[in-house]
C-alpha cells in the first residue's frame, strides 16, 4: 500500500468517524464518554494523515 492510499484510506475513516460523531451527539443514549472516545480517535487520525502528508 503506498503512503498515498494509506492517507486516503485513513481520511476515509475520519469522515466516518465524523459521521458518528454527528449522530451520537443527536442521539440522547449516547453517553458523553463514547462520544469523547470517537473524538479522540477523530484527533489521532488526523494526526496521522497530517504527519504522513508532510
Amino acid at each position: 500500500m503506498s503512503v498515498a492510499s494509506h492517507v486516503e484510506e485513513l481520511r476515509r475513516k475520519h469522515q466516518v468517524l465524523s459521521d458518528a460523531v454527528e449522530r451520537a451527539q443527536r442521539s440522547p443514549s449516547t453517553s458523553t464518554l463514547e462520544i469523547n472516545e470517537m473524538k479522540r480517535e477523530k484527533l489521532r487520525l488526523k494526526e496521522e494523515i497530517s504527519r504522513l502528508s508532510h
